[in-house]
């Protein structure tokens, strides 16, 4: 394999380029001589070893034979390793703030044979996306300014000159990153068209009926973040609450029906549906993340609870739906009269009961749709516990533990009931999403068993759901596995895998989802105008082949692929993910900005895109306590565009390097867990302390 001028090099990080197609030069007079007899900019690369972006575009960019000979022609390249020569380092680390605002690693300097800058950045993909300059029209573009424009190049370099030696710091601010199409305008449209359907008084985004989506909520909490927009909270808990309180959550047996038919939660429709569930477990997983209130946290437990007692299969599956009927009627399972309680609690509790639950003799509402009996009551809190403890002066403790108490009795009592038919068909996408709740669950409340347990549906899936090729099967039950899997199949469960990665950082779940991913890019990929298609392409032809975008009841594959390609992007070092993604959005964008609140997947994957967001390496051995300090240091909080990766310290040949191959040369420091933290595209250094990784990560 040829080497470049690198190759007698000691520094690791010189070497880890030496053999780039790329003529790289070391920091040398021979460099800058070569520049000036050939009249070229010189291009300096700076950066690390163990840096993640560096070796991002390394790989992207400096070992491809197409963006090599660009740069051959028209630069002399140098590589510098920053922990070799920081002083230079240094000054072309304020060349880069004072140019762009910001800095970090990969450093990418262009600058003048006698070493005066005029152009700085960090990391530059191989192609532009989000705004970001691609290297393959980069390069073509400085040469021409370099060729025709020789006199502005100059004195852009003589004031970057000049500000250095002033020492004067750079006032400019970079600009958010926004793509061609989909932007951060796109986003605030979205945020703005919610804020007008909102109902301020009972949550919601409707009159009647209401329904619970909950990628809504996840989108805007992602906008919170964003944004700071107080407003955009007060939705997801008003929404949240108001919920939880009403009819339409199963206050015995845990769990939400399908929706309400009225405007405030009260009556719902009785159906059970898995996705719901899944939906709804991350929105109060996530919302107790960003606000730290226990409320969010138990009801999250108790979806989860419902699921993995009612709903999950002995084989590990997820079964899909409870139905709304039970002899004939809807709700009959679920509703309460006065007589019913009191038998089943005695007085006492029973007016406990009534009034906490606002149970009348003669029934609490009044619909056709559930065949009202007389007399007949939903469950539900007009007010939340601590008001209600409040009112009839107790503890909130003493009131949540005799209100439990008799629930279960209550609970127990229903259980005698005729209960509703149960769909107990397994199917791959909704067990994806469920995947992929309990994984963040798992992670969000230190709950290895919901990470068990999400682990056992995958392999159920895994092993049991595919063709003897490996492609998904969309449908198991009665122990047989059917019908090919369609583009949600494939989305979902990726999605379930990178977040069951996340929670138990076994390799395997990174590999099945990279293997998922080149069955759904080969066969369903639209490579002429992007995007993904319902159904694959040796499916049966139907009148027409789709691709969907709109987030409906359940999010779409697509809006789901595009966040997953950017995940697997940033886990992976490879660009080409990302531009896929970017790809979708580009597909999409017409759709999506006549409304764009119908696509609040796509604007989580959009959220992500434009960032910031991060990329975090743990170097350290895997069960040791620092290790899992550091974990749960990154659970706690509301990180929600991050990657993590764990590196086992001590393991010379890690299965996660075959995967990224940056977290190789990613060790940790003085046997020490140790934290590699990169935020948009830019690598700080690493650190042993979890106050300065939060710090890194945006945590006070």
């Amino acid at each position: 394999m040829t080497q470049n001028r690198l190759a007698s090099e000691k520094s690791p990080y010189l070497l880890q380029h030496a053999s780039n197609p790329v003529a790289w030069y070391p920091w040398c007079p021979e460099a800058f001589a070569k520049a000036r007899a050939e009249d070229k900019p010189i291009f300096l690369s700076i950066g690390y070893s163990t840096c993640h972006w560096c070796h991002v575009m390394a790989h992207e960019s400096f070992e491809d034979p197409d963006v090599a000979a660009l740069m051959n022609d028209a630069f002399v390249s140098i590589k510098l390793d920053r922990e070799e020569r920081p002083d230079i380092d240094s000054i072309y680390m304020n060349v880069c703030q004072m140019m762009t605002g910001s800095g970090g690693w990969p450093l990418t300097i262009i600058m003048t044979p006698d070493k005066q800058p005029f152009f700085a950045g960090t990391y530059i993909p191989k192609y532009g996306r989000y705004g970001r300059a691609g290297m393959v029209d980069l390069i073509p573009q400085i040469k021409q300014l370099w060729q025709t424009r020789r006199h502005d190049v100059t004195n852009i370099a003589a004031q970057v000159v000049d500000a250095l030696r002033q020492m004067a710091q750079a006032s400019t601010v970079a600009e958010d990153a926004a793509g061609a199409d989909l932007d951060e305008a796109t986003l605030h449209a979205a945020y703005r068209q919610l804020d007008r359907r909102f109902d301020e008084w009972h949550g919601g985004f409707s009159d009647a009926p209401k329904f619970p989506t909950p990628h809504n909520l996840l989108f805007l909490l992602r906008y919170w973040k964003r944004t700071g927009e107080a407003h955009a909270l007060d939705m997801v808990e008003t929404t949240l609450q108001a919920m939880r309180r009403g009819g339409i959550y199963d206050h015995l047996g845990f769990g939400f029906h399908r929706y309400a038919t009225d405007r405030v939660w009260l009556v719902p429709h009785f159906e059970k549906m898995l996705y719901d569930q899944a939906m709804l477990a991350m929105a109060y997983a996530e919302a107790f993340q960003a606000t730290g209130k226990s409320a969010y946290r138990q009801t999250a437990r108790e979806v989860v609870a419902y699921v993995l007692r009612d709903m999950t299969a002995p084989e590990g599956g997820f079964y899909s739906a409870e139905d709304a009927d039970s002899e004939g009627e809807e709700g009959k399972f679920y509703l309460w009269t006065v007589d019913e309680v009191r038998e089943a609690l005695g007085d006492a509790d029973a007016d406990f009961v009534i009034d906490v639950f606002s149970l009348e003799p003669g029934g609490n509402f009044r619909e056709e749709a559930t065949q009202n009996r007389t007399g007949a009551n939903i469950l539900h809190l007009r007010k939340s516990l601590d008001e209600r403890a409040h009112a009839l002066q107790m503890a909130e403790h003493d009131l949540c533990a005799r209100l439990d108490a008799a629930r279960q009795r209550l609970f127990d009592r229903r259980e005698g009931r005729i209960h509703p038919h149960k769909d107990d068909k397994i199917l791959t996408d909704w067990n994806g999403l469920m995947i992929a709740a309990l994984a963040k669950a798992a992670r969000a409340f230190d709950e290895p068993v919901y990470a068990e347990a999400a682990a056992r549906a995958a392999a159920f899936v895994l092993t049991t759901m595919r063709t003897p090729d490996g492609r998904l099967l969309h449908r198991y039950r009665d122990g047989h596995a059917g019908l090919p899997g369609l583009v949600d199949d494939y989305a979902f469960m990726i999605w379930g895998l990178l977040e069951l990665y996340e929670a138990t950082f076994d390799v395997h779940h990174l590999e099945h989802a990279l293997d998922l991913n080149g069955d759904l890019t080969a066969h369903f990929w639209d490579a002429e105008g992007g995007g993904f298609f319902a159904t694959p392409g040796d499916g049966e032809e139907l009148l027409v082949r789709q691709k969907e975008v709109y987030d409906g009841a359940v999010p779409s594959g697509n809006s789901v692929a595009m966040l997953n390609l950017l995940r697997l992007g940033r886990i992976t070092a490879h660009a080409e993910f990302e531009d896929m993604a970017a790809q979708i959005g580009r597909a999409f964008s017409e759709t999506i900005q006549r409304a764009p609140s119908a696509f609040t997947l796509a604007m989580m994957a959009l959220d992500f895109g434009l960032g910031p967001s991060y990329e975090v390496v743990i170097a350290g051995e895997p069960d040791a306590e620092d290790t899992r300090a550091m974990q749960r240091a990154l659970n706690a909080p509301f990180l929600p565009n991050k990657v993590v990766l764990l590196r086992p310290a001590s393991d010379a040949t890690p299965a996660i390097a075959h995967i990224a191959r940056f977290t190789a040369e990613q060790g940790s420091i003085d046997d020490r867990a140790t934290a590699y933290v990169c935020r948009n595209y830019q690598c700080a250094l690493p650190t042993t302390d979890v106050a300065k990784m939060l710090s890194l990560l945006g945590v006070r």
